[in-house]
């Protein structure tokens, strides 16, 4: 097997550049312990935050900030509340996360908000990448497996303790009525960013708004992007999870949607070449889509009999997300290549739901 690094960067894109003078001001003022900053690099994975490494004099650090021209997207990239939810997730005992540091929301230092946290070494599987490294169908089926138990591990967390440090987190969110306003959140905003008639999406926009299931009675927290490329792995033993990154949707409702939305990542090698740039969760090994909900199921003890409904949610806000990008692309926010060709993604994840309805299968 080929020998697995650790997620390194690389050189900032054009046109993606933090200034570092002004970004050494602020941290010589605010934390003069993080030292003099002796290389900013980007990690080159990910459509949504941008994420640089900050080599200083003292150690290593991670800034994350909105993409350029995200400020037309109402109630997304919000730095201050991934921050807090860090915060929050660390005084409450959770583990798997990197160290938050500091959070900035004065925007003459970058133009946005932003935050910094520690850099948690280890092993990112993205999509792109990991079909190259070989890793033994055996290995693989480990990993699924502990993925699935690390969102259960999530879920179990309770929300009702009297401990003073947990108080927060049934604050992250208002689970009743949850599913309904990300139905109609979501409607929203593809309708905001639309720039073309695709009939599959205005399919699933009516299913998920006349289908809708009623509040769930024991909510639980959430991650909302559950995902390989949000896990940094331990490189010596891959299914070892060191931390859970990417916590800026993170709130409190019903834990379908989180099992619905990772589902929605979980491309099958029969799927279109499409939905597996998504992931890494074709290659042999891996759990299907329904093994992945049995397990899920076994080991949490709830139930999942309405699943394909938060699978197909899934699917729509994924669409929804692409559109976003595509919509900023089209508009000439952002020059970003990659972008050029999305809406072929939001027409093939919409499919994908449709055909799910049809076949009543995840």
């Amino acid at each position: 097997m080929t020998i697995i690094q650790p997620d390194t960067p690389t050189r900032t894109r054009p046109g993606e550049e933090l200034d570092r003078a002004a970004l050494q001001a602020y941290l010589s003022d605010q934390i003069p312990a993080l030292g003099a900053i002796t290389n900013i690099a980007q990690f080159p994975g990910g459509y949504s935050n941008l994420t640089y490494l900050l080599t200083t004099s003292n150690r290593e650090y991670i800034l994350r900030r909105p993409p350029f021209g995200a400020k037309d997207i109402k109630g997304g990239h919000d730095m201050g509340r991934e921050y807090r939810v860090l915060t929050i997730l660390q005084q409450s005992g959770y583990k798997p996360i990197p160290e938050p540091v500091v959070f900035c929301d004065d925007e003459s230092i970058l133009g946005c908000s932003f935050y910094i946290m520690e850099r948690v070494q280890g092993v990112i599987l993205r999509a792109q990448t990991a079909p190259k490294l070989g890793i033994p169908a055996d290995v693989m089926q480990q990993l699924s497996l502990a993925l699935v138990d690390s969102l259960v591990d999530l879920h179990a967390i309770s929300l009702h303790s009297t401990d003073p440090t947990r108080l927060g987190l049934i604050q992250l969110g208002k689970p009743e009525g949850y599913v309904q306003r990300q139905v109609a959140g979501w409607h929203r905003r593809y309708g905001a960013a639309q720039t073309d008639v695709i009939p599959d999406m205005d399919a699933l926009a009516r299913y998920l708004t006349d289908q809708l299931p009623p509040d769930n009675p024991n909510p639980t927290l959430l991650h909302n992007d559950f995902k390989y490329d949000n896990v940094v792995l331990n490189p010596d033993n891959l299914p070892d999870i060191r931390a859970v990154l990417d916590w800026e949707m993170c709130t409190v409702g019903d834990p379908l949607m989180d099992v619905g939305t990772s589902l929605s990542y979980w491309a099958e090698p029969t799927d279109d070449p499409f939905r597996k740039t998504f992931n890494l969760t074709w290659l042999p090994g891996n759990l299907t889509r329904q093994a992945f909900a049995e397990r899920y199921a076994e080991r949490s003890g709830r139930n999942i009999d309405n699943l394909l409904y938060y699978y197909v949610f899934g699917l729509f806000k994924n669409a929804v997300v692409i559109q976003q990008i595509y919509g900023r692309y089209r508009k000439g926010l952002t020059q970003d290549p990659r972008f050029a060709g999305l809406l072929a993604g939001v027409q093939a994840l919409a499919r994908a739901g449709v055909q799910a309805l049809e076949a009543g299968l995840i």
